[in-house]
């Protein structure tokens, strides 16, 4: 018997099936038929929500670290006058013989609406008639991977699919040729990818991750030429994938394989525009603080949000970390300020741009932190965990404009009135999308999880 004299490549393989394999045109129609059926039964396909909703999608801005609430958002002149003193205060902390700390920032009155924010955030300040600001949030854990678990998934301790991929589930996506989920991070925040993972929901509503930098999605552009052998290739694999799955049942990992294939597959066709701003004018480019051929600041991720926005990604999170310091200011509160000049512009600029393109009407901002910072001294000059207390905003897609709700006590300790928990939170975000959270469930283990868990109430007065 004559042994083979070379290893035919897998290129080689298709090309021979190609030119005259009596067995490839059965599997080109076996495909086809595949196909068909299976875009009627696309698990990303776009789904009808609960109710008419008021956002068709949503750009969630994380700032990691724990951002300081009476340095930012939630004033307390008393903080001012009580700098130096002791005062045993509750919020989860014991905080006696801490002196307490005065902010290192004045606040001003921004838009018709007037609601204080620091000189921290000038821009935003700017912007708040579109903004509601909550003031009275509020977290079950003062350490910073249970509390960033908490606010991406809804669980302190265990892992839980994340917000984005909660409502993949529930929505779908209108853009076949993108992800419906997509994480714009530097470098990864506390509790690392489990911030974006899918967990026991189906793998295809995981996050894809970008990286910020000149190749953010890598090796998406096809090379010239090998087109069609691309496609002859993936055709190949995947009539054979699907071929496996049909065989040994419902196997959820190779299902989110093959939509992996596809979904990559795709993006060929969209996403190099969708990350080119070659076309943005320089006035757009200015409103985002970002110069041309930036491919790394945070204004480039605002700007790709939007651009992302339009092209029907369903969940879009930005997450404000770098790989030297993030907001946890121990310290010296002085590190807020390089961090917060980074982000002031290009969030404000965000938001103009979506109101003055008629997009801010049913796309759902978000900025939010894990947790606040103790109002007594932490460190030098610096500030501890509070998980107490803290603030958030949120702007477009259904909410009330102009407004500040809850508040907390003379030196934001505490939550004085209307107090928002993480599953409070949740619980209205997906209500503005159209989603009963009581009733998006997945069975697992016996049992029907949610993002709320067992809890959660909608926040009815800060609904437009």
């Amino acid at each position: 018997m004559t042994g083979f004299t070379h290893h035919p490549s897998r290129r080689a393989v298709i090309r021979s099936m190609v030119g005259g394999s009596i067995l490839f045109p059965g599997i080109v129609s076996q495909l086809l038929a595949e196909e068909k059926r299976d875009k009627d039964a696309d698990p990303l396909a776009p789904k009808k929500p609960h109710f008419a909703p008021k956002a068709k999608r949503v750009i969630f801005l994380f700032s990691t670290g724990g951002v300081a609430q009476m340095e930012t958002f939630d004033p307390k002149p008393k903080l001012f006058a009580a700098d130096g003193k002791t005062l045993g205060v509750g919020g989860g902390l014991s905080l006696e013989k801490r002196p307490l700390l005065k902010p290192r920032w004045e606040f001003k009155p921004g838009g018709k609406c007037g609601t204080q924010v620091s000189d921290l955030f000038p821009h935003i300040r700017d912007r708040m008639d579109d903004i509601c600001l909550v003031r009275s949030m509020s977290t079950d854990n003062n350490e910073h991977f249970q509390s960033t678990l908490a606010i991406h998934t809804g669980s302190f301790f265990a892992a839980r699919p994340s917000l984005g991929s909660w409502i993949s589930y529930g929505l779908g996506t209108v853009n076949q040729n993108l992800p419906s989920f997509v994480v714009i991070a530097p470098h990864l925040p506390y509790a690392g990818t489990q911030v974006f993972a899918n967990d026991f929901l189906p793998a295809y509503h995981q996050g894809t991750r970008v990286i910020p930098g000149k190749e953010p999605v890598p090796n998406v552009k096809r090379q010239k030429g090998t087109e069609e052998l691309q496609e002859l290739e993936l055709g190949f694999a995947d009539a054979l994938n699907k071929s496996h799955l049909k065989k040994h049942g419902h196997d959820t990992e190779m299902a989110a394989r093959i939509r992996t294939f596809e979904t990559a597959f795709k993006m060929q066709f969209e996403a190099p525009e969708a990350f080119d701003l070659s076309k943005e004018t320089e006035k757009t480019l200015d409103l985002y603080g970002l110069k041309r051929g930036d491919t790394e600041s945070f204004g480039w991720q605002c700007l790709i949000a939007r651009r992302l926005a339009e092209r029907g990604v369903r969940f879009i999170e930005l997450i404000d970390s770098s790989s030297s310091n993030n907001w946890d200011s121990h310290s010296d509160m002085a590190q807020h300020e390089p961090l917060a000049k980074k982000i002031d512009r290009p969030i404000a600029g965000l938001l103009r741009d979506l109101k003055q393109l008629g997009m801010l009407d049913d796309t759902l901002v978000i900025w939010t932190t894990e947790f606040g910072r103790t109002p007594g001294q932490d460190g030098a000059k610096g500030r501890g965990h509070h998980p107490a207390c803290y603030s958030s905003w949120l702007a477009g897609g259904g909410i009330k404009p102009g407004i500040a709700y809850g508040s907390t006590d003379d030196i934001s300790a505490t939550v004085a009135e209307k107090k928002v928990h993480v599953h409070d939170f949740h619980a209205t975000l997906l209500h503005l999308l159209g989603l009963d959270h009581e009733k998006l469930t997945y069975r697992h283990a016996g049992r029907d999880f949610r993002l709320t868990d067992v809890y959660g109430e909608v926040v009815k007065d800060i609904l437009a």
